[in-house]
């Protein structure tokens, strides 16, 4: 998903807010290539494609740095930095709730997380090549 010239932009922003771990995250590019598949796609992380690595690794990758505040920290950084990834307009008609969501208990920080997620999905998309 992730294109060279893409992960050469994020790789040095991720590395810099990215927690130390006891043992260091093997296939970051990849696990990172999952992680926003699946929120572009909106897809249920079993969804997956195979070549992007076990879907239990990026859903893991993606709680673990959401409780830890680490997307937004991405997203600050890239902000700061003047990171120039593109834009993408969602259009609200189009999105639609499920009737239950009215009134439900939210869970704030993992659903600010998948927000900044999407957030930077889009903009990675927007860095894709563009069609003449």
């Amino acid at each position: 998903m992730l294109t060279d010239t893409q992960w050469a932009v994020l790789e040095p922003l991720i590395e810099a807010v990215r927690p130390s771990a006891k043992v260091p995250l093997r296939h970051l590019r990849r696990t990172i290539s999952a992680i926003l598949w699946r929120h572009d796609n909106g897809a249920k992380w079993r969804a997956v494609p195979d070549e992007l690595g076990p879907w239990w690794m990026a859903a893991q990758t993606f709680i673990r740095w959401s409780r830890l505040g680490v997307w937004e920290q991405l997203l600050t950084l890239v902000q700061e930095r003047g990171v120039q990834l593109g834009m993408t307009f969602l259009d609200g008609t189009n999105i639609r709730a499920h009737q239950k969501a009215a009134g439900a208990a939210k869970k704030p920080t993992l659903q600010r997380n998948e927000t900044v997620v999407r957030h930077l999905a889009g903009l990675v998309a927007a860095m894709g090549p563009k069609l003449a």
